[in-house]
């Protein structure tokens, strides 16, 4: 029934179509000069003249010989009026016969106020910008459901204002951090997408095959190797923005394509970073909100001073009295978990460094508010984590976490390439024995490494995660503009 209804719509629109050009307009034509957004309009004083605006059809009054149409573009809404007797009656019929709800059409005119308290523009010109096929969703309703939220962006953009603002603060966190980073003289570069090794990150990724070169090849999982390859290369800061790929599970807090924003700075160690990150994440939210203070999933959640910073250790044995330092090997601290009565999945097929993380993600992050730091994780957690000089069994590596989400992951990085190569033989063991997310081996990084690199700090924040974090949204595709869907049908 409802295909049905929009093919009627659909005929009706296109004999208006034909109308119009009939009427000598191009219902298509190539520009328009604007002067003014539609809320910039809204702040003029009456009488300013040659005022010209364009936007959308959102509502319309049309009567006799004077109509008032609401007109929406990117900052908003505006009211335009079109009388009669100041367009012309040829123009004023199409107007009135062949304008709907969701064209896009431009005025020129002057400012004044309604008897109402309105802002308008009183327009002395028309034009028709885009003639639309279809109708827009039923106005009071909007889009309400989440398929079509995600499916048709589009529709949700138009009729739900909050996304709109939703999605253009995204935009402006994005740029508020390249700011940031650019002023303390970070410097951004661009990184292979496709790399013969899946490197960087422990996760499963995905493969393709590339005909030219005859050979697999990977999406990226994560920037860091070829980052730190710049490192060695003679930058000091570098920083990306990188659309990165994990053939891993869906849940609220997790896609398969998201956007990453990684760093590395020479010279620091991880204290640094974490001092770093406290500037830049306060400096983001000021930036945004215009306060430290935020409300986060129904609890206010302050952003100021020094954040609280907890060991691994301290915190997994202070939420179910297990010492992860007690047990040596996988099988050991399997044992000391099922007789703590925690289940966990896969929990036959891990190694000690992701069985730890299964274990802290089940028993510790959950209860964990925020922002506080993580930090001592297990060196077999961390494949490309400097060991610590005092602690051999704990890597030099933070976590901030928020509301139970790991918002951003920093190290001070592993430089010591034999220590690195006698790593990834472990993780390609632990591959080999059926850990898909643990790493392979990557000779050609090992080969940078060998030609020196000084003292790293690196950091990745997840830019979707924490979007949605800020804004209250539950699911990253709340956040993602087009987000990955199975196909209808």
């Amino acid at each position: 029934m409802a295909e049905q209804t929009d093919n009627e719509y659909r005929r009706v629109r296109i004999s208006k179509l034909e109308r119009i050009r009939e009427a000598g307009q191009n219902p298509y034509p190539e520009r328009f000069e604007r002067s003014h957004l539609l809320t910039d309009a809204r702040e003029l004083a009456d009488e300013t003249p040659e005022v010209s605006v364009a936007g959308r059809v959102m509502t319309a009054r049309i009567m006799g010989k004077l109509s008032f149409i609401t007109l929406q573009d990117v900052s908003g809404r505006c009211q335009i009026s079109i009388r009669q007797d100041d367009v012309g009656p040829e123009t004023y019929k199409i107007v009135k016969k062949l304008v709907d709800l969701g064209d896009f059409i431009g005025v020129s005119g002057d400012m004044y106020t309604t008897k109402t308290g309105e802002k308008t523009v009183r327009a002395q010109s028309f034009s028709h910008l885009g003639k639309t096929l279809l109708p827009l969703p039923e106005k009071w309703q909007g889009v309400q459901d989440q398929e079509v939220l995600y499916r048709q962006r589009y529709l949700d953009l138009i009729m739900n204002p909050e996304s709109m603002a939703r999605f253009k603060l995204r935009s402006n966190l994005i740029r508020t951090m390249r700011r940031f980073l650019e002023d303390q003289a970070f410097i951004e570069v661009e990184t292979p997408v496709l790399a013969p090794k899946a490197s960087g990150a422990a996760a499963k990724p995905f493969t393709s095959h590339h005909n030219a070169l005859d050979m697999e090849v990977y999406l990226r999982i994560a920037p860091e190797t070829y980052l730190k390859r710049c490192i060695v290369g003679g930058f000091d800061r570098v920083f990306e923005f990188a659309r990165c790929f994990r053939n891993e599970g869906m849940d609220p807090s997790h896609l398969q394509d998201f956007t990453m924003l990684e760093y590395y700075c020479a010279y620091w160690n991880y204290e640094d970073n974490m001092d770093f990150t406290e500037k830049l994440v306060q400096h983001v939210l000021q930036e945004l909100f215009g306060k430290l203070t935020i409300e986060i999933g129904g609890e206010m959640v302050d952003f100021s001073g020094t954040w609280p910073r907890v060991s691994f250790r301290e915190l997994i044995q202070n939420d179910c009295g297990i010492d992860i330092e007690s047990f040596d090997d996988a099988d050991s601290l399997r044992h000391a978990i099922a007789q703590a009565g925690i289940e966990l999945e896969d929990v036959e097929s891990l190694g000690r460094g992701n069985l730890i993380d299964q274990l802290y993600k089940k028993v510790s992050r959950p209860k964990m508010v925020g922002p506080i730091f993580l930090t001592k994780h297990p060196v077999d957690l961390s494949p490309l984590a400097r060991r610590n000089d005092n602690e051999e069994n704990v890597s030099d590596r933070f976590q901030l976490v928020i509301r139970g989400w790991e918002v951003v992951n920093a190290y001070s990085e592993l430089v010591d390439p034999l220590d690195q190569r006698a790593r990834l033989e472990a993780q390609a063991a632990l591959k080999a024995s059926g850990d898909d997310d643990a790493m392979d081996m990557d000779e050609d990084y090992l080969l940078a490494m060998e030609h020196g690199m000084p003292p790293i700090s690196g950091w990745g924040m997840g830019i979707d995660r924490f979007c949605a974090l800020i804004t209250n949204q539950s699911n990253l595709r709340d956040v993602v503009l087009f987000p990955l869907m199975r196909p209808n049908g």
